[in-house]
């Protein structure tokens, strides 16, 4: 018996964590529900955040969390030692960042990848 619920349980939550489909976007009384990631980062933002600044990387509670990749990032960023103005520039700060960062290896808000030069989104 609890076969026959167990096998579609796990399949249904493989199958929405392939799409970055997540119950907890849905909010209550909506009509929709929204996918996270990838719909907002389109304008060099994630949730409100700009993806450019001063941040600091932190062990919990983090604002973003991201995974560094040598391929097919969703946004190019390049470390930077003073004014962080651009789309994908940041400085590395101990205190008063614009937002934390937590590095994971899976699961992440956005895929990061380091780069020298040309910094900025992935079209």
């Amino acid at each position: 018996m609890i076969r026959k619920y167990i096998l579609p349980l796990i399949l249904s939550i493989v199958i929405f964590s392939l799409l970055d489909f997540y119950p907890t976007d849905c909010t209550t009384g909506s009509t929709s529900c929204t996918t996270t990631g990838k719909q907002t980062i389109e304008d060099c933002s994630w949730n409100g955040i700009e993806l450019k600044g001063k941040i600091q990387f932190v062990e919990s509670f983090p604002d973003i969390k991201v995974q560094f990749v040598d391929a097919f990032p969703d946004l190019k960023v390049k470390f930077v030692d003073a004014f962080p103005d651009d789309c994908g520039e940041w400085q590395i700060v101990e205190s008063f960042p614009d937002f934390k960062v937590q590095v994971v290896e899976s699961f992440p808000d956005i895929k990061v990848q380091v780069v020298d030069a040309f910094p900025g989104m992935v079209k």
